[in-house]
């Protein structure tokens, strides 16, 4: 079977979002691992990324995390990316580090640290006036461990205000992206815990401020998926962080845990409105490869959102919505399951073929030498990791 030229169109509308972060060195609470040739800094995590799309066609921009991937001239990054096949996306700021944000950034008490917050993001938006950059992704750390130890609606109060002066700092051809979490660094309560949170905030800021949706920030057993369906409903599904978790926030490669999941999730995007050119939804994943080389574990991350996208693009949603209507519930699951079920990855090596890619990116990866090279020629200097 393949692809008919409906099914083919809509798959070379897909487009991936790299992270930066994800080609450097990175691990767990215990240890950060090192590994041969890794970038050391923001021009080798470039390069490294244009690897997974020259191998894949479905990977054209890679995010940046400020300040890890500073420098002092973005025209010439934007420019080596250029020359690299890729282009920078996502700016993604970091108020979880420096030590003034111990307890807390936008939502802090003290004026002078919030103010730091807020600058910071200023000076993110200032980055992505040089690099091109759509979307501004705010991540917070902020929170609190024990009850009593803060105002949790003063914290609501002060970051509203906070991302306020933000979002007013957006550009027209900008947007703001606010992510969520359920717990973690802060563990009796985050001040952006859920995508409802999310939105109650981004609301009340206007059009161009949008939900994250980290696959991995949800207490287990969540319906993620209908969380996507509702915030399309919304209009308020800006990006996804696609990762793959067993237990928390694994951030694993994506469907390795519950490829159904992210079956599930593809689903709604279609059938929603936030896939490819029908929306403004951005595909991007957000992954540490721990104790995996990094470039083919992208390469396999890509691949697996592909796959499940294929799988729903061949949903017969005429038939679904038949079987729906008349209320048959067997053959409605069974419909949706046939498509989740067919085996694609021959038809998928097959359209890779007649778009000049390898039908395996991971093997033709492999025979490349790259990482080889890499090893031999990234010799001295620091390498790239959490914080750098």
């Amino acid at each position: 079977m393949a692809f008919s030229s409906h099914v083919a169109s809509r798959l070379e509308e897909q487009a991936i979002e790299l992270p930066s972060w994800a080609f450097g060195n990175s691990g767990t609470r215990f240890r950060v691992f090192g590994t041969p040739g890794t970038p050391r800094d923001p021009f080798e995590k470039i390069a490294d990324a244009a690897q997974v799309h020259k191998f894949t066609g479905l990977a054209p921009s890679v995010a940046l995390h400020i300040p890890w991937d500073k420098v002092d001239d973005y025209a010439e990054l934007r420019k080596h990316a250029e020359a690299h096949g890729v282009a920078l996306g996502t700016i993604n700021s970091n108020t979880f580090q420096d030590e003034d944000y111990k307890l807390g950034s936008l939502a802090h008490r003290d004026d002078r640290i919030r103010r730091k917050a807020i600058d910071h993001h200023l000076e993110c938006i200032d980055i992505m006036d040089e690099t091109g950059s759509r979307d501004l992704k705010i991540w917070l750390a902020d929170g609190t461990n024990y009850a009593g130890q803060d105002d949790m609606r003063g914290r609501q109060d002060r970051m509203a205000e906070s991302l306020q002066e933000i979002y007013a700092r957006i550009g027209e051809q900008q947007r703001l992206v606010l992510e969520y979490k359920i717990f973690e660094p802060a563990f009796y309560h985050m001040d952006v815990p859920d995508w409802g949170t999310s939105y109650a905030q981004v609301a009340a800021l206007g059009e161009r401020a949008t939900v994250c949706l980290d696959t991995g920030h949800h207490a287990p057993s969540t319906n993620i998926e209908f969380i996507v369906m509702q915030l399309l409903r919304l209009g308020k599904l800006g990006s996804f962080d696609f990762n793959s978790r067993n237990y928390a926030d694994d951030d694993l490669i994506v469907g390795a845990a519950d490829p159904f999941q992210l079956f599930r999730i593809i689903v709604e995007v279609i059938r929603g409105g936030g896939y490819g050119k029908d929306g403004d939804t951005a595909f991007m994943l957000d992954q540490c490869h721990n104790i995996e080389d990094k470039i083919p574990g992208q390469i396999r991350s890509v691949l697996n959102v592909q796959e499940m996208t294929a799988r729903a693009l061949l949903l017969d949603r005429e038939a679904l919505t038949s079987a729906q209507v008349e209320g048959d519930v067997l053959t409605a699951n069974g419909i949706f399951m046939d498509a989740f079920y067919t085996d694609v990855r021959a038809d998928l090596a097959e359209y890779r073929v007649e778009r000049g890619l390898p039908a395996d990116p991971m093997a033709a990866f492999a025979d490349s030498g790259y990482l080889a090279a890499i090893a031999e020629e990234r010799v001295g200097g620091v390498q790239a990791g959490w914080g750098a």
